[in-house]
């Protein structure tokens, strides 16, 4: 059903610059240490929350021709990925079924030419053994001479496969940080106990869950298709060319993009592992936009537990006229070892933070239902003055930087030809700010004018619905504190996920270590 993964043959040089034999990296512009690629989209759209998110990739994949290929850092084939016929409805074979297992069966079946690849991170694999009937429909994907599924485990001890990828016909793509996984799906609502959100094979409800994917069209979505091949063969799977070129795109039809004729970066985290060597283009590119921020850097993300990301505020916020640095971040981590790695870093670096933050212009703040209940924030979107949407698989922790792999795509208005992008980032900033204060668009916008600030509109914005709360730093233990600086949880670089000893949060001039 899967093979182990002994060794890995990426040929990716150092610094992220692909080796020649790389096919993916011919008829490309010099690489840079922040960037792997540069590609033309026809179409590209944010896609926000998962409801829509696994509705619109089941029309994709109802469209395709050629090849699905998905790489996930987890996947769950009980899950629902919009209508369809249920086991309880009658044996309509015509009509499809519902949950993501036996519709990529049907669909397998029913189109003689469709290749599909599932590529998932090794170490989640055990969990299918807790998850009921996914073990019966990984069996009938095994069964199936179409359908592909392996496990990746090429990553030194301690580190995972985390992108989220998915390539239709080698037209069409999505990277971004949502899993097809059992607790993602949910509604820009955010309702409080809604029954839709279920996990599968139980009657728990799970937390309302916000998160964001970006939908590709073009050659982003060759590119990424080249990507994805590379990536099977690290994985000891038998190489496969690329998909014909055609003319009818796997695009959603009721999508109507955001961007159309545009430009796409895409930049890669992958750590040194047998042959392939150590990428931080992830990385780079942050250090690049918090420092070429002129008005405000707005984050949605999972964790803030990265030295140099902080670091990088730091620096900026001792400036005299700093940039407005606003992160929507989760109340606390999911997960008692999250929350034991993560949320102690947090707090010692905000703290570190406000102490060159003398125009009080960075703030961390988490969003809530209208019941009260903390929102989870599982995205993974940057946007800097307007001009640069950023979103992908990449934390803000220093596993996301050096360890983990990840890949992140982006616009940049000031690359050639994305000189229109500036209004729709706009538009998208102020619609992740409504949806997360429960307020109208055109309100925002109105009390940003007023305010002079994304800060300052949050704390005005109306409290009788759902609500963003500013972050207030807990006091740590001694032991918290001592876990937290030293990065015992969260280390920059695989090499050190054993060692007793790291340099640890606090080794600069712009980030001193905090008091308790």
């Amino acid at each position: 059903m899967a093979e182990v993964i002994a060794k890995d043959q990426s040929g990716i040089g150092l610094g992220g610059v692909p080796e020649p034999e790389d096919p993916a990296s011919e008829d490309t512009e010099p690489h840079s240490a922040s960037v792997w690629r540069y590609a033309h989209a026809s179409r590209a759209h944010a896609v926000i929350d998962a409801a829509d998110y696994f509705a619109l990739m089941r029309e994709a994949m109802m469209r395709a021709r050629q090849r699905i290929f998905l790489i996930g850092w987890d996947f769950d084939t009980r899950i629902l990925i919009g209508g369809g016929r249920r086991w309880w409805n009658l044996p309509r074979r015509r009509i499809s079924p519902a949950r993501l297992g036996p519709f990529i069966v049907w669909l397998a079946t029913r189109r003689k030419k469709l290749d599909i690849r599932v590529l998932k991170w090794n170490f989640g694999a055990f969990k299918a053994i807790f998850r009921g009937s996914m073990m019966l429909d990984l069996l009938r994907w095994w069964r199936h001479p179409r359908i592909v599924f392996k496990l990746d485990s090429a990553h030194p001890l301690g580190c995972s496969h985390h992108q989220k990828i998915a390539v239709i016909d080698d037209r069409f793509a999505v990277c971004g940080g949502i899993d097809m996984a059992g607790d993602r799906w949910d509604t820009p609502e955010h309702l409080d106990d809604d029954p839709r959100r279920r996990k599968p094979g139980s009657k728990k409800l799970y937390g309302p869950w916000h998160d964001c994917t970006m939908l590709l069209e073009g050659e982003a979505a060759r590119v990424l298709g080249d990507f994805g091949r590379k990536r099977w063969e690290q994985a000891k799977g038998k190489p496969f060319g690329p998909c014909k070129p055609q003319e009818s795109s796997p695009w959603p039809s009721r999508i109507e993009a955001e961007f159309r004729n545009v430009e796409i970066g895409i930049a890669r985290t992958r750590s040194h592992f047998a042959e392939a060597r150590e990428v931080r283009e992830v990385e780079a590119l942050f250090l690049e936009h918090i420092a070429r921020a002129k008005r405000f850097i707005y984050f949605e993300n999972q964790y803030f537990s990265s030295r140099k990301i902080a670091e990088a505020i730091a620096q900026r916020m001792a400036e005299a006229d700093p940039p407005e640095v606003v992160l929507i971040n989760p109340q606390s981590s999911d997960g008692w070892l999250e929350q034991t790695a993560m949320d102690g870093a947090r707090v010692r670096l905000v703290r570190a933070i406000e102490q060159v933050d003398h125009k009080r212009r960075f703030s961390i703040w988490h969003p809530f239902t209208a019941g009260g209940n903390p929102i989870y924030v599982h995205s993974k979107l940057t946007i800097v003055d307007d001009e640069i949407l950023r979103i992908g698989s990449a934390n803000l922790n220093n596993r996301s930087m050096g360890l983990d792999s990840e890949c992140d795509v982006f616009i940049d208005c000031a690359r050639p030809g994305n000189g229109h992008c500036g209004d729709p980032i706009r538009r998208l900033r102020i619609s992740l700010l409504a949806e997360h204060c429960g307020i109208p668009p055109e309100q925002v916008a109105e009390l940003i004018d007023q305010y002079g600030s994304m800060a300052g509109m949050i704390a005005a914005a109306p409290k009788d619905g759902k609500t963003v709360r500013a972050f207030v730093p807990h006091e740590l233990t001694e032991a918290e504190q001592a876990l937290a600086d030293n990065e015992v949880l969260d280390p920059e670089r695989p090499e050190e996920m054993l060692s007793f000893y790291r340099k640890g949060l606090f080794r600069s001039r712009f980030l001193r270590r905090p008091g308790k």
